[in-house]
């Protein structure tokens, strides 16, 4: 049997060392075991499994219409939105409606203007990235969880044909955002390591801290590209798994989402208050739909 050792085996499931070491000292690993001061543990060993938490009814709600696809409810609408806006902040050519289109027939429907092969291929990439969010929203969120999100993401596009391009995997090469520098390749891990550590530290996860989390995402930018559609979906996720109301960036209020990122740390209200009114909105909607 192949053995892994504690930090290996805390790097794969997202959590510390010590407390790796704890779950192997208490016996709730099963098959590890103590040669001289090191633990040896099987490297097909699962995570012992905590008491599972209540779910928030909007989760409990997306869960449901996701199995039964069922058309015009809130998982129909949070796709076409949060897919839409999300792509279109990043340039992505396609109309909400041509969006809807493809979320609701797998087609792009009648168009007399070109349209680029990728803006196609990452929106129904996207759809498939929020179903993920909603199947695992309960999980706490992992690097392999962000590689995956990334993975599905840019899955058969154009960027996934280039040598240099890491698809489901950090960046390779320097990048910047904005004109800003970012952490360099070989800081990544590093660094994202070191930022869910912190934000997993927190027994309370509050509005704040998700935003504090995706602009120290942001800034260190670690993948190639879809930096800005990871760190959004991984704020829905966060907002699902604290059972906090979620909210989408549109369009109109991307501007002032581009200042608060900016200026987070100096002014944070900047941030706050964009997303609490993108918040605003998301709430009408669960209103609309008796949530």
């Amino acid at each position: 049997m192949e053995y892994i050792s504690v930090n290996q085996f805390a790097e794969k499931h997202g959590i510390s060392e010590r407390t790796a070491r704890n779950y192997c000292a208490v016996g709730k690993i099963e098959g590890a075991f103590l040669s001289g001061k090191t633990w040896n543990i099987p490297a097909d060993a699962v995570l012992p499994q905590k008491k599972k938490r209540k779910i928030s009814p909007l989760l409990e709600r997306l869960r449901q219409e996701k199995e039964c696809r069922l058309k015009g409810g809130i998982y129909h609408r949070t796709q076409i939105d949060l897919t839409y806006n999300s792509n279109h902040i990043e340039g992505s050519r396609l109309t909400k409606e041509q969006t809807r289109y493809i979320f609701e027939t797998n087609t792009l429907g009648v168009t007399t203007e070109s349209t680029r092969i990728d803006d196609i291929l990452e929106t129904v990439n996207h759809f498939r990235c929020i179903d993920y969010i909603i199947d695992h929203a309960t999980e706490k969120i992992t690097e392999p969880h962000m590689k995956q999100l990334h993975s599905m993401l840019k899955h058969n596009t154009s960027d996934s044909l280039k040598s240099w391009f890491s698809v489901g995997d950090y960046k390779r090469l320097p990048n910047e955002v904005g004109g800003e520098e970012t952490a360099l390749p070989q800081d990544v891990h590093k660094r994202m390591k070191a930022l869910l550590a912190a934000y997993n530290a927190n027994k309370t996860i509050t509005f704040d801290d998700i935003l504090d989390f995706h602009v120290q995402f942001e800034r260190i930018h670690p993948f190639q590209d879809g930096n800005g559609r990871v760190g959004r979906l991984l704020m829905f996720w966060q907002c699902l798994q604290n059972n906090i109301e979620p909210f989408i960036i549109t369009e109109e209020l991307r501007m002032f989402y581009y200042r608060g990122l900016q200026n987070w740390g100096q002014v944070n209200g900047y941030l706050r208050d964009t997303c609490l009114t993108a918040q605003d909105e998301y709430k009408k909607l669960m209103e609309y739909f008796r949530i």
